[in-house]
């Protein structure tokens, strides 16, 4: 039976866009509290979960296992973990859907227990690398035999007990660095990861909450040495997880660009290293200010309440992408909107992600009127100070969410409709997305392929 057609969407803004809305959780949080919690000896309880299709492909193969996850009808998530060195050889595949970051991350998990696994996932997913994290984890004793290019369906032999090593990045990943600290949980002795460039650290945040023995080294030129004792038994906890800056950066940029607005987005949650889009959109000149500042579950949170403002372009520090890397495609659509010229480079793991985003990015924003030029690292985008783009295109996205996301937006100023062709993997990150621009009194209009 052959699958339905994708809808186009347009979304379109004929009024200033007014209201308070929440995101949802933090994706990367929302990964971690389900593995560690699916880790720990007795039953943690998260709350604010993200309920994205990539998070629940992670759920999945948690509960393949051998950890029980169930979901409260309240939306709490109640996890009862099988501690250390107890996973169990699932029985099937592990589908892991559009999800780089629970494929990166299993990885990490299953290196180190005495189970073999194959990963598989949906045809963006199998296109991506995963060398990056076979390498490290095949010098901790890991086997691994993948698809040509060193991608899915690829299978994962683990070794207990793994050896412990000392890792420098090669290029600054979260996914990479936390792939590594996982597969030290189970590994004896102490694993040390250097990052040349902090990337997130929510995974060191919450394998500290959970109780393990973990420090951090910060060296005068920036340069961090992680530090992760092995064999660890980790702690059940309670988890809020606040709203995800990734997905809070699509209303943000939204309220910047169309006249008028002003828009509260509640709960986000502000850690340094993923807050790098406010910081450079506050330098173009927008106007974000954070109130109800607070701390939940470690992780600072604040509500932004966002207006309307022109924007002038920069030349964005490649050494802040780290902080901002999913949120580049929102970015060059609001440059795209700039006085002047903005220029982001050092964005080379854009082209590895669900698509090449560089590319992807700079031939839509060209089919809707915008003026950019590509380069192998990033884009100069010499923005129309403030006027609409030309709009009138059908976007191919690429099955890739933050794509079909920030072309919805670019929709919102845009003379004429700009069509996406499909709007079904927003599902993994963003559900209700539509409905959220609803909410501030967008209009999202649907029309039938011929």
């Amino acid at each position: 039976m052959n699958s339905p057609l994708p809808t186009p969407t347009a979304f379109s803004a004929p009024c200033p866009l007014q209201g308070r809305v929440r995101v949802p959780g933090d994706k990367s949080i929302s990964h971690r509290s389900l593995m560690l919690s699916a880790l720990a000896v007795g039953e943690s309880v998260v709350e604010g979960l993200l309920e994205g299709e990539d998070v629940l492909a992670t759920a999945a193969a948690m509960r393949a296992m051998g950890a029980d996850i169930s979901r409260n009808d309240d939306g709490k998530w109640r996890i009862h973990g099988v501690g250390v060195g107890g996973l169990l050889q699932p029985q099937t595949a592990l589908e892991m859907g559009n999800s780089g970051t629970s494929t990166r991350l299993l990885m990490g998990l299953v290196a180190t227990h005495p189970i073999t696994t194959t990963f598989t996932g949906d045809a963006s997913l199998s296109k991506r690398p995963m060398g990056r994290v076979t390498e490290p984890l095949g010098l901790m004793g890991a086997e691994f035999t993948a698809s040509p290019g060193g991608r899915l369906p690829l299978m994962v032999r683990g070794l207990c007990p793994a050896v412990p090593i000392e890792y420098r990045l090669p290029v600054a990943s979260a996914q990479v660095k936390s792939a590594i600290l996982l597969a030290a949980l189970n590994t004896p002795g102490i694993t040390r990861v250097i990052e040349p460039v902090p990337t997130r650290d929510h995974s060191e945040r919450m394998l500290t909450g959970f109780g393990v023995d973990l420090t951090v080294e910060e060296e005068s030129n920036g340069t961090r040495i992680i530090a992760i004792r092995g064999e660890a038994e980790l702690k059940p906890q309670a988890i809020t997880v606040p709203g995800d800056p990734s997905s809070a950066a699509f209303p943000v940029v939204a309220a910047l660009l169309v006249p008028g607005s002003v828009v509260t987005v509640e709960n986000v949650g502000l850690n340094p290293t993923r807050s790098g889009l406010f910081t450079v959109l506050k330098a173009m000149g927008g106007d974000i200010r954070f109130v109800n500042e607070r701390v939940v579950g470690g992780e600072p949170v604040a509500d932004l309440v966002v207006c309307h403002s022109p924007l002038t372009g920069i030349e964005v520090p490649p050494d802040i992408a780290p902080s901002m890397i999913d949120e580049y495609p929102i970015l060059f659509v609001a440059a795209a909107l700039a006085r002047g010229r903005t220029v982001m480079r050092g964005l080379e793991e854009l082209r590895v992600k669900e698509s090449d985003r560089i590319a992807v990015m700079a031939e839509g924003l060209r089919a809707i009127g915008a003026t950019v030029e590509e380069l192998e690292d990033g884009l100069i985008v010499d923005g129309t100070d403030g006027d609409p783009l030309g709009g009138g295109a059908t976007i191919a996205a690429r099955l890739d969410h933050r794509i079909a996301m920030s072309f919805a937006i670019a929709g919102l100023v845009s003379a004429a409709p700009v069509l996406i062709d499909d709007m079904s993997p927003v599902d993994t990150s963003f559900p209700g997305f539509a409905a959220m621009l609803a909410t501030l009194k967008a209009e999202v209009q649907t029309t039938r392929l011929v």
